[in-house]
């Protein structure tokens, strides 16, 4: 896992040294560049040694220097790609570098390269024959990748703050993604909160030109929900068979390393399935794990993590969260996130990683779970908003809707008053806004309230209704999962989990996201993901007879932390630097009224801190009409 930056056109070496420092904690075990000040282009790598320590140094040529690539990631069938390639003539000069296969593959497929990887990854290979620089991530955004285009400059890295280390790069606040970020939670793919600044979309590759100073992006495995008929004519045994393998061999894969190597695990199904795949495969010495608890009981999940690791022998660690070092944590945190996030689970996530750092270097976790099989709250919720659409009419909504906000608060995780309020307030719109309105941390109509210009929901939500308004699929489970996995998990869930764990220095995999896996996935009708309410009804046939029964009946509790109650007091004084074309009043008046327990604010109060504190856009202005960005074609 490593850091990767570089630009094409305007810039010195000076620029690419900033760059280069930027994303150092994203691999502190070596670094390498490559300049050519005449092209001009200019490469930096971070890196983080975890296969082939001594061979796989980057950036990485081919033996005749005409074909060059800085990369971050693993592609975890690299050595059957390594194997294919040599019977096609390919010489390699490495022992098990991936780096290497990525050179080789792009001379033999091009552009076809991508879509022959399984893994996690975000590179750029430099073409000196075709003068172009091509980049690409993978198919779920597991790592992260982003552009600029400003004038006479290309820059590319793994994080914003890369990018706005160049000298010549105007950072400037784009209005539109700022709502955006307070619709979702987060800032969706392709936008960041930069103007002329933009992510690669998981499953994406862009060419740009250096003779000409085009870009050109293309697709190469978006995800999408596909049902196969032949699936529903199998036997649930036969299908959870097949899924177990898939599961098990996902583990395996992600289980080569030159360097320790553990597990994330929270006593839920999806790390508790990783842990028996990894069981599976290594003695008991061998399987270290690792949870983070809470002393408030509703949030803490530390006794069924313990219970599974001692199930499997495993040599199990747990560290604690209170609220002073929540309070030490937070500013530091929010300040290195590159881009704002909604979800305060980035403080434990962030903190399970440090923690975990001090053993291993890897570490596998059950991200993708909940996006591939249903398992979070609002799929329980499709149904009966089905039918309250249906016989409820708008007035009665509303005064329903009134009705609820009366309900008694509570700060415990997932508290009845929090999830009736949520689910009141999607409600009131169409069902293609339900998902991201059920998450978001300011309810549309408030939108008005918040921003002196305010988008319409349709503006907001316009990445969200492209996606759901493209599926041909009658199923409401369906359309939601082509939405979390394509947004929340893309731009939330492993934007949280790479900048968590980079910050620590640790490699992340996500178990769930190998292809073969998430591609079975795609095929598997949707009462195999929810079964009445059921959910993860196949995951758990697949893994109940290896897990403890306690764990496959358990209900889904979330990694969260108690934000509601520590934001009364954290912190001490409320953020409210002047953010233009914001109502500042009316921030003021949501923390004002959240902390004197009249009204829950938690997400939007947390979403607001995540701004305030971020330290990359602490100096950026809005944007000006003078800014100039180049075409895309």
């Amino acid at each position: 896992m490593c850091g990767i930056v570089g630009f094409a056109g305007s810039g010195d070496q000076s620029d690419l040294s900033r760059m280069m420092r930027a994303v150092a904690h994203r691999g502190p075990d070596a670094q390498g560049r490559y300049i050519d000040a005449e092209v001009p282009v200019f490469l930096g790598h971070q890196r983080l040694s975890v296969l082939d320590p001594s061979g796989g140094a980057q950036p990485m040529w081919t033996s005749d220097g005409q074909i060059g690539v800085v990369y971050n990631g693993e592609i975890y069938n690299h050595a059957e790609l390594r194997n294919e390639l040599v019977a096609l003539g390919h010489m390699f000069r490495t022992d098990h570098s991936d780096t290497e296969v990525l050179l080789h593959g792009y001379r033999e497929w091009g552009e076809g390269l991508p879509g022959r990887l399984n893994g996690m990854f975000a590179f750029c290979i430099y073409d000196r024959i075709k003068s172009q620089l091509f980049l690409s991530r993978d198919r779920f955004g597991e790592k992260p990748l982003y552009y600029a285009i400003q004038r006479d400059l290309f820059a590319f890295g793994s994080e914003l703050s890369g990018i706005a280390a160049h000298r010549n790069f105007v950072a400037r606040r784009d209005p539109v993604s700022l709502q955006k970020y307070f619709a979702y939670g987060y800032v969706p793919a392709p936008r960041t909160l930069l103007n002329n600044c933009f992510k690669l979309t998981g499953g994406t590759s862009l060419v740009y030109s250096l003779s000409t100073q085009h870009l050109r992006i293309t697709s190469y495995a978006l995800f999408h929900i596909a049902t196969d008929p032949d699936m529903a004519n199998r036997t649930d045994e036969d299908l959870a068979e097949e899924l177990r393998a898939l599961l098990f061999q996902s583990v395996k894969r992600r289980l080569i390393s030159d360097v320790p190597l553990g597990i994330f695990l929270s006593g839920g199904v999806d790390s508790s399935a990783v842990l028996a795949g990894a069981a599976n495969v290594l003695p008991p010495d061998q399987l270290k794990t690792f949870t983070l608890g809470f002393h408030e009981p509703s949030f803490d999940e530390s006794e069924a993590a313990a219970s599974v690791a001692a199930w499997f022998g495993a040599d199990h660690k747990i560290d604690w969260l209170d609220l002073e070092t929540a309070k030490a944590a937070i500013p530091q945190i929010l300040a290195h996130l590159d881009e704002p996030m909604g979800d305060a689970s980035i403080v434990p996530t962030t903190l399970l990683a440090r923690f975990a750092r001090k053993h291993v270097t890897v570490a596998l976790s059950g991200d993708g779970g909940d996006e591939l099989f249903a398992g979070y709250d609002p799929f329980r919720a499709l149904a009966p908003a089905r039918a309250y659409k249906a016989f409820v009419p708008q007035p009665l909504h509303r005064l329903l809707q009134r009705t609820a906000r009366c309900m008694p608060l509570s700060s415990r995780n997932m508290s009845l008053d929090f999830k009736v309020n949520r689910t009141m307030r999607g409600l009131g719109y169409d069902p293609s806004l339900w998902n991201p309105v059920w998450l978001s941390p300011v309810d549309p109509s408030e939108m008005r309230d918040l921003f002196e210009s305010p988008l319409t929901p349709e503006a907001l939500y316009s990445e969200a209704l492209d996606v759901w308004n493209a599926s041909d699929s009658p199923s409401l489970i369906n359309r939601s999962l082509e939405f979390y996995t394509r947004f929340y998990l893309q731009d939330g869930i492993l934007a949280k989990a790479d900048r968590a764990s980079m910050s620590a220095s640790l490699e992340s995999r996500s178990v769930f996201l190998d292809n073969d896996l998430a591609d079975f996935c795609s095929r598997l009708p949707h009462d195999y993901k929810m079964r009445g309410k059921t959910q993860k009804f196949l995951l758990k046939k697949a893994v109940q007879a290896l897990l403890p029964p306690a764990i496959v009946k358990r209900a889904k509790k979330g990694f969260g932390m108690p934000t509601a109650s520590w934001l009364k007091s954290v912190p001490e004084t409320p953020p409210l630097a002047q953010v233009e074309g914001v109502n500042m009043d009316y921030v003021e008046k949501v923390w004002g009224d959240h902390r004197r327990g009249t009204a829950d604010h938690r997400l939007f109060m947390w979403s607001w801190l995540s701004l305030q504190l971020l330290r990359t856009t602490s100096e950026i202005k809005s944007p000006s009409p003078a800014d100039e960005g180049v075409d895309i074609l």
